[in-house]
């Protein structure tokens, strides 16, 4: 039994001081939270956050933690509201509890190795602030040792969830004696079988063992002592997890195993390292093979040791680390983390992630000092991994996504058939845009439909090269086989006119020539280039017929071609000129409607010719840019264009006619006019005129300015 002096005493002795009135206010308010609850051993409830707080006090955390630790699981009984709890101990206790609650309550699925880590990862991100990594490590930690009194099937999910995220955790952040005893408890209840064969094997021999340690740990001291070196030695058994898996990895029996001891030498400096090295090879024989120098070589997440084995007393095999006590003490207390090192086939970690988690323990470190955690206030504060989002699809399969990414990604990434089909999602069970960005932790459901296809609009937010790469060969797809069809007709059309037919026009030896000209090697090349616009169908023919066909099909019109020649002598009235292209059927946007003067572009339609945009519409800006070309007018080539004003004006006798007559003094011709008054003396007039180009048309303004009553004059786009 834990009682709140057990507590107290070893942060008496520690050399930092306490506020022991916060503490005790905290655990009166746990104990009025949790009065009449047991824990699943039977026993009160306020055992298990005592016993979460006798953990932390280990770790050297920060009055807050600690206070959080008495406080973790308040807010599950009905009892405490959190803005009671906010208004007693404030709004960063609360938020703490709350991430740790969110945390803990995502479902935890088996799953790949890739699974895992992005689990790892995503609980890392959602913690935001590394003292709810350690309230909640030892609130596992606790909950594992009452474990044996739940039901089997609680026993074996959360033991695997343990083995897979809590300890490995613990792992990365350098809490080494947490992690071992994590991983013997699951082990307990993953394999009862082999973990009570292995556990009474080793205790039969604990007596001879612990004999062993002793005259090991006397002989090394007595070499120390003998050329004057001063150190420490400590002898452990090897966790039995650790037992477990050398067993499961090499194919031996307990027996067959020679290195459960360890011994560990702790000296003063490197150079004593060495020294202490070569008199322990001089003692004992070396292993070949067995010796690791990570003191000459640290691992890339600092570790520093010398690693040998040697055959010690009675021939039997023992490991011994020999290092310093500043590298002892960063290998223990949590900065130098034995991720790769111990994680044997987990996914390997970036060097960018390598970075983050030696900045992630190094906030350890800074925890352990109050005096440093108040200088550096605010700095727990974790984004680990600002580029991922992790989400879960409704299996509780993680995905990791860059951030910003939204359910199109998200659908890509489950399934290029998903993404594509995709047309709608629900975040947490509620139906959102598909432009919705994810936050971690979300669930995401994709909604297909059989017949639907990726939009060109979805480029403009996903996220995922995946994504963007599958929506423009869609896109580009569907226009190449429209592109093609279209172009065919076209040239199909064309034909006709001379009397061919496309397989003839194709037997011409002339086809092929003329398609190596255009530098097409395909013949549906050939046709989606027309189809595109970038090519003309009179073009194409001109290149594969004889010239002679073409005379006689211009010298012998039929009776329609004797009509329409009268109208192909007139000059195309639209007065664009496009570089190359002549024959193109010219029409202009209703939404910008440009005028001649004005900067404009040319956007290819399928089927439809031209269509002249202004350089700045958000129509054509936000249109194809390989279906734009440049454009220019003819401005020596008189046209008419329709353009709307609208007119402001006093609603007074006479206005209607004063401003007819200013546009017909400006030269301009009055299409339509629509005239509406307004209840407070004014009205607006809506005129539709013909004007030349932008000059004739400024000039018509300035006109009806002129006329009194008039106060404004716009242009009318659309």
């Amino acid at each position: 039994m834990i009682t709140f002096t057990d507590i107290l005493e070893p942060l008496r002795n520690d050399r930092h001081s306490v506020d022991e009135k916060s503490l005790r206010r905290a655990y009166e308010f746990s104990v009025r939270a949790h009065a009449g609850q047991k824990n699943r051993a039977g026993q009160d409830y306020l055992q298990h956050p005592l016993e979460v707080v006798s953990i932390l006090t280990r770790l050297k955390v920060d009055e807050t933690t600690l206070i959080v630790g008495l406080l973790h699981d308040v807010l599950d009984s009905d009892r405490i509201t959190a803005e009671e709890l906010a208004a007693e101990f404030g709004d960063e206790v609360l938020s703490l509890i709350e991430i740790g609650n969110k945390i803990t309550s995502i479902p935890y699925r088996k799953s790949n190795r890739q699974q895992v880590e992005s689990f790892r990862k995503m609980f890392i991100t959602m913690a935001r602030d590394l003292r709810v990594l350690l309230v909640y490590l030892a609130d596992r930690l606790s909950d594992m040792r009452t474990l044996e009194f739940a039901a089997e099937d609680e026993q074996i999910s959360y033991s695997r969830e343990t083995l897979e995220i809590y300890a490995p955790l613990a792992n990365r952040l350098g809490i080494s004696w947490l992690k071992g005893e994590l991983e013997d408890l699951s082990l307990r209840f993953l394999e009862p079988v082999k973990y009570a064969e292995l556990a009474g094997r080793i205790t039969a021999q604990q007596e001879e063992r612990n004999q062993y340690v002793v005259k090991v740990k006397e002989r090394i001291c007595a070499l120390l002592q003998e050329n004057d070196i001063e150190g420490e030695v400590a002898g452990r058994f090897k966790h039995f997890y650790s037992v477990y898996k050398k067993m499961e990895r090499t194919g031996v029996d307990l027996d067959e195993i020679y290195d459960l001891t360890a011994f560990r030498v702790l000296v003063d400096s490197v150079r004593t390292c060495y020294e202490v090295l070569g008199l322990i090879h001089a003692t004992w024989k070396p292993i070949a093979g067995r010796f690791k120098d990570y003191i000459a070589m640290p691992k890339a997440n600092m570790y520093q040791s010398l690693h040998t084995a040697v055959i010690g007393p009675f021939g039997e095999r023992m490991e011994v680390q020999i290092r310093t006590h500043e590298m002892h003490r960063i290998a223990e207390e949590g900065i130098a983390a034995h991720w790769k090192y111990k994680e044997g086939g987990a996914v390997p970690a970036t060097g960018r992630d390598d970075r983050r988690f030696s900045w992630l323990r190094q906030l350890l470190e800074w925890q352990q000092d109050v005096s440093s955690l108040q200088e550096h206030s605010g700095s727990s504060s974790i984004n680990l991994f600002p580029e991922e989002v992790y989400v879960f699809t409704p299996n509780g399969e993680v995905k990791e996504l860059p951030q910003g990414s939204s359910p199109v990604d998200f659908a890509f990434a489950i399934h290029t058939d998903v993404g594509n089909q995709c047309v709608g999602a629900r975040i947490n069970g509620k139906l959102c845009p598909l432009k919705t960005p994810l936050k971690n932790g979300d669930t995401i459901e994709v909604i297909t439909a059989t017949n639907h296809h990726p939009s060109k609009d979805w480029l403009s937010f996903v996220k995922t090269s995946k994504a963007r790469n599958k929506i423009r060969l869609w896109v580009k797809t569907e226009q190449r086989e429209r592109s093609i069809v279209i172009g065919r007709e076209l040239l199909e059309k064309e034909l006709r006119k001379h009397q061919y037919s496309m397989k003839r026009a194709q037997s011409l030896a002339s086809f092929d020539l003329a398609m190596a000209d255009f530098g097409y090697k395909r013949m549906d090349d050939l046709f989606a280039s027309v189809g595109y616009g970038k090519l003309s169908a009179g073009q194409v023919v001109s290149q594969v017929l004889p010239r002679e066909e073409l005379k006689i099909a211009t010298a012998k019109p039929g009776t329609i071609g004797k009509v329409l020649g009268k109208f192909s002598r007139r000059k195309p009235s639209s007065a664009i000129r496009i570089d190359g292209i002549d024959d193109v059927m010219v029409r202009f946007a209703n939404c910008c409607n440009p005028l001649p003067g004005e900067p404009v572009t040319g956007f290819i339609t399928r089927g439809r010719g031209l269509t002249v945009h202004m350089v700045d519409c958000p129509q054509v800006l936000a249109s194809d840019p390989d279906r734009r070309i440049e454009v220019e007018w003819d401005m020596q080539r008189k046209t008419s264009r329709p353009v709307k004003i609208q007119i402001f004006c006093s609603d007074q006798k006479g206005m209607l006619a004063g401003i007819s007559g200013a546009i017909t003094e400006a030269d301009a011709d009055i299409v339509s006019a629509s005239v509406y008054s307004r209840g407070d003396k004014k009205g607006t007039n809506l005129f539709e005129i013909d004007v030349q180009n932008l000059e004739h048309l400024n000039r018509v303004i300035r006109e009806i300015k002129k006329v009194k009553g008039v106060y404004r004059v716009e242009r009318v786009r659309n």
